[in-house]
Order: C-alpha cells, then sequence, then structure tokens
C-alpha cells in the first residue's frame, strides 16, 4: 500500500512540474490543455495518494470532490485548499478540460497549493 500511496504522490510531482512549465510560458504560446489534464491529474492523484498512505481505499472515489471530502474528513487542514475555483470537482476527470489560461491557472493553483500542504504535513 506503501509503494502505491508514494507512486500516486510521484506521479502527481511529474504532472504538476510539467503543467508549470507549460504555464510559464508566454501566453501565446501556451497550450491550456496540456496545463488543465496535468493539473487535474496531479490534484487528483495528490488526493488519492495522501488517502491510500492514510490506509484509506480509494477505488470508490472516481471524483475529485469525493477524495477531497474524504481528506477533509481525516485532515482538517484540507479545508485550506480552495477548491471553489476549480470547476471539475465533481466530473469524471476524461471528461472536462478548460481552453482559458486562466482558468488552467486556477487548476494549477490547486495542484500547488496541495503539493505545499502535503510538504508541510511531511507527506512528500
Amino acid at each position: 500500500m506503501e509503494n502505491d500511496a508514494n507512486k500516486h504522490l510521484l506521479d502527481a510531482a511529474q504532472k504538476l512540474n510539467q503543467a508549470d512549465k507549460e504555464l510559464f510560458k508566454p501566453e501565446e504560446d501556451i497550450v491550456t490543455f496540456l496545463v488543465c489534464k496535468n493539473s487535474q491529474f496531479a490534484i487528483e492523484n495528490y488526493l488519492r495518494g495522501y488517502l491510500i498512505k492514510k490506509g484509506i481505499e480509494t477505488s470508490k472515489y472516481n471524483t475529485i470532490d469525493s477524495l477531497y471530502k474524504q481528506c477533509k474528513k481525516i485532515n482538517k487542514k484540507f479545508e485550506k485548499v480552495n477548491l471553489s475555483e476549480f470547476n471539475c470537482t465533481g466530473n469524471n476527470m476524461n471528461d472536462k478540460f478548460c481552453n482559458e489560461v486562466s482558468k488552467v491557472s486556477n487548476c494549477y493553483d490547486v495542484a500547488n497549493s496541495l503539493d505545499t500542504l502535503l510538504r508541510e504535513e511531511k507527506i512528500i
């Protein structure tokens, strides 16, 4: 279970890094789909990795919202991560992406906030 959690957390960090590199290109060169999908993947895997590390079976949670709610039940500090500007919480991640730089920037910010929280909590 520990290896599975670490794989999710490592994958999340790699996708966040890819989103970061894409987002810091000149605006006209940004491929918003890449920032969006990499950020979504990072968010989902940070949440899933955290839950697995805490001994929670995650296969029944198929949305970011359901994963996020479980994380908040375990650790109230997850409430500091603001998902209000993140529009994909209740959707299947394969179905949704954004085209605007401002929206994908919000997705990136959520992923980055989760990364920061998990580092502060010494999970990663």
